[in-house]
């Protein structure tokens, strides 16, 4: 048995013995403490000390049936080193060469409680409590534990001549599967030597599951201490009525009574579950497990963060139960347990990712979240796996896009990867519901009546060849020049109204403000194409304010006079020529 000083590696040692927590192949097995005495060096709290004041202690010795008792008297004073017996005496180095005894004060009265009380500062399980008295054997004493530092006791055992009288508690109960957790009393001496001065209990002998701890949670927290108390209830009287005469024959002696203890040992491991191999003294001096199997904790009892894949449990001999880190691809670094989706896996994983980071989603960060899609290029556990889907908030019907391809999902007559463009046979209009419309196909001429309609076109007018030059001449003889843009079209009985933005005012006799108008053409000039007109192009319009339409249709009017010409940008420097010319009175000249 050793103490708990020799738990931590010596600082000369420069190599550290293979780990036994794992295997020669890096697997995860159980691994215990080594067995210590758990009581050594430890402080022990005693409700009685002799020494103050000083105070003169006699006992008998008996050395044989035919010889009377020798009674031997010593002097206790605490302050004096040497006739000190201070609780220190119970868990220092015990040497049968060198005894050392706490004592307490002389009992007034048979009767009388003392308690000794021994915190170990971390949960033990424990093997064993034993106590060797330097006096003669209580009569009656009590074994407690607690599993709280102390804010709770649990009786372990008890020792008397009379169970039923002292503690209430029949002799030698029964232990069964069902009250493992049951304190007996031991009626008469705890062993065969009448005389002896040791009290030893096992906390396992005659439990049923004592053979298989791993098994019984049950005898687990039997075993599991962090303090015990030890009660003194009723010394020893005079044995065989001869202790109160001296050897000479004398008067006889008043007899002291009074509790003597040389050791107190408590024999266990450091509580560590299965997942550490020793304990090690922290900073603060508080012992810890030093834990392995990614658990953390004063007894290895919990999963260190991110490693919760599957829950907690205690390393046994047939599995070691480490514990497991969640699958979240690099992209977390949290995770929950969830028993639900655990059970449902067949008792393999439960992890739940929490905080998905790089434009990540699901319970393992294995998806691209909305309005993002996958790289096929990268793997998932790339920091860069998902890339953003860039949907164009008009033409596209929402921001998720296409996990594997990244295609957005576009409105009517809407193209494009990201739904940026019109498709074929389709023109942008000015509603972001419907961005884009179908073209309209114009067939004027089924418009126009045999009756109304010219017979020949080239009898009616003469059809724009789109090749037209604009000179200053032609300028001046209009009464109006503009750019416009032209967006759709729609009948309104004999004529067509397009629906256009007019873009530049070159020259106006009224007065034209940029923006959205209307262009009215009469379906007979539109059938002859005169002018031709066509959807999401620009023109230059010159024509005349005679002949206007009806007030209802306001606006500006193109007919077979007018010049309708599709628009280039090397004209611009001519009309703003044309202009500068016609402020200076050239106009009438042309």
């Amino acid at each position: 048995m050793t103490d708990l000083s020799s738990l931590s590696l010596t600082p000369g040692q420069q190599t550290l013995p293979p780990d036994p927590c794992y295997d020669d192949a890096g697997t995860a097995r159980r691994c215990i403490p080594e067995f210590v005495n758990a009581a050594f060096g430890q402080e022990v709290t005693a409700s009685s000390v002799c020494g103050r004041p000083p105070s003169r202690h006699c006992h008998a010795v008996v050395e044989g049936e035919q010889r009377p008792p020798v009674h031997t008297c010593h002097v206790c004073n605490a302050s004096h080193p040497r006739l000190a017996h201070p609780a220190s005496y119970l868990t220092d180095l015990h040497s049968a060469h060198n005894l050392t005894c706490w004592q307490s004060e002389i009992l007034q009265g048979a009767l009388h409680n003392v308690s000794l009380t021994l915190s170990l500062g971390k949960k033990f399980e424990i093997t064993y409590v034993s106590l060797q008295f330097c006096s003669a054997r209580p009569d009656s004493l009590a074994i407690y534990k607690s599993m709280d530092y102390g804010w709770s006791w649990t009786p372990l055992h008890f020792y008397s001549s009379q169970c039923r009288r002292v503690y209430n508690r029949p002799n030698r109960a029964l232990v069964t599967k069902q009250n493992e957790q049951e304190a007996l009393c031991t009626d008469g001496p705890p062993d065969s030597a009448p005389a002896s001065r040791i009290v030893a209990f096992s906390t396992l002998d005659g439990r049923p599951s004592g053979r298989d701890l791993d098994s019984s949670p049950v005898l687990q927290d039997w075993v599991t201490v962090t303090d015990v108390r030890v009660v003194l209830s009723r010394p020893q009287l005079t044995l065989s009525g001869r202790e109160g005469q001296e050897a000479t024959g004398s008067a006889p002696l008043v007899p002291t009574y009074y509790y003597a203890v040389s050791d107190f040992q408590v024999g266990g491991r450091c509580k560590c579950n299965g997942h550490a191999s020793r304990c090690v003294r922290e900073k603060d001096n508080r012992l810890m497990c030093d834990c392995k199997h990614n658990t953390e904790g004063a007894e290895c009892d919990r999963c260190k963060p991110f490693h919760c894949d599957r829950p907690w449990q205690r390393a046994s001999a047939r599995e070691a139960n480490e514990c497991l880190p969640c699958n979240c691809n690099l992209h977390a670094r949290r995770c929950r347990f969830n028993m639900e989706l655990y059970k449902l896996s067949g008792r393999k994983s439960g992890g739940v990712c929490m905080n998905c980071r790089h434009n990540t989603a699901g319970r393992h960060c294995h998806y691209c979240k909305e309005g993002y899609y996958r790289d096929m290029g990268r793997t998932i556990t790339h920091r860069k796996a998902c890339k953003a889907c860039d949907c164009h908030p008009v033409g596209a019907a929402g921001k998720t896009c296409n996990q594997t391809t990244g295609q957005c999902p576009c409105k009517d007559g809407v193209t494009g990867i990201t739904c940026n463009r019109c498709a074929k046979g389709y023109q942008q209009s000015r509603s972001p519901i419907a961005p884009c419309i179908k073209i309209p196909v114009i067939n004027p001429t089924a418009l126009v009546s045999s009756t109304e309609g010219p017979a020949d076109c080239e009898s009616y007018c003469k059809p724009a060849k789109g090749n037209l030059k604009i000179n200053m001449k032609k300028y001046c003889k209009k009464d109006y020049a503009v750019l416009v843009s032209v967006l759709d079209m729609e009948t309104a009985g004999d004529w067509a109204r397009f629906s256009v933005t007019l873009v530049s005012v070159y020259k106006s006799r009224e007065a034209l403000r940029r923006g959205e108008s209307v262009l009215w053409v009469h379906m007979k000039d539109l059938a002859c194409k005169c002018p031709r007109i066509h959807m999401g192009k620009r023109f230059l319009i010159l024509g005349s304010s005679e002949g206007g339409v009806s007030p209802e249709r306001v606006g500006l009017r193109a007919d077979k006079t007018s010049l309708v010409i599709e628009w280039r940008d090397i004209w611009t420097r001519r009309l703003r020529k044309f202009q500068r010319k016609e402020k200076k009175g050239k106009c009438s000249n042309a």
